[in-house]
């Protein structure tokens, strides 16, 4: 049965990827709601309101402006839509096994779409986020153990403490923020459901691309004569989308 279909009761089908595109759809003008409040530079206080007009802003539509005074807000027009659709259908593919677990692979996509998109323009992974994506990913795997089994919990557990751990490292070294520690915990444990060789093939596929990623910045700025200093990777984006490529490739 392709992944454009599931069968229900035996009889009825129903399109899965047009019914994930759709929610993607819809849950990208809250989304666009949490970058616009959290995109803001370390140290300043979260945009609770349109600094042009003062409106309180919760969801945004596609061009990113403020429904009052049509200020640009966040992310560009029609991005957070185009992520977000294209993450709910490569969540809907994956999906497999309980419910709940592809429902913690679905909150961790959903708030990693936001944080991906707040660490790329600021550089940062707030912990008002971090937090609650790895709270709402531990809670769904307690609620899944009892059907897996003890050995599958206690891979959760350690791939979450080795992945984390290793985050934490980089944070002492200087060469992290703070943030990416929590959302490693949670990428861990979602990833150690699927196997040790998920967990590890997510971080390895994070540290490819953002290396890739400063390469081609670097190469950039060689090509345009400028100097190469700090590039300053975004790492969480890279974390987000390797644990997404490997639940993928598993």
């Amino acid at each position: 049965m392709s992944v454009e279909e599931v069968e229900v009761g035996g009889a009825s089908m129903v399109p899965v990827v047009p019914v994930a595109a759709l929610v993607g759809l819809l849950a990208a003008a809250p989304l666009r709601g949490l970058i616009a409040r959290f995109a803001v530079p370390e140290g300043e206080p979260w945009c609770d309101g349109c600094p042009a007009c003062g409106r309180t802003v919760r969801l945004l539509p596609p061009t990113g402006r403020c429904p009052g005074c049509r200020e640009r807000l966040g992310a560009g027009p029609w991005a957070v839509e185009a992520v977000a659709v294209a993450v709910a259908v490569a969540v809907a593919y994956a999906a497999d096994g309980l419910v709940v677990v592809t429902l913690a692979l679905a909150w961790a996509a959903t708030l990693g779409v936001a944080l991906g998109f707040v660490d790329a323009r600021v550089r940062r992974l707030p912990y008002r986020l971090t937090v609650p994506l790895l709270g709402g990913v531990t809670a769904l795997l307690l609620a899944a153990a009892p059907s897996a089994g003890p050995a599958v919990a206690l891979r959760c557990l350690l791939a979450a403490l080795a992945v984390g751990a290793v985050l934490e490292l980089a944070v002492w070294l200087g060469a992290l923020g703070p943030g990416d520690s929590p959302l490693g915990l949670a990428l861990g444990g979602l990833l150690g459901w699927y196997g040790w060789s998920v967990a590890l093939g997510g971080l390895f596929a994070a540290m490819v691309l953002a290396g890739l990623w400063g390469t081609l910045r670097a190469l950039a700025a060689l090509a345009r004569r400028r100097p190469v200093r700090g590039l300053d990777v975004p790492v969480g984006p890279f974390l987000l989308l390797g644990a997404l490529v490997a639940v993928l490739a598993r």
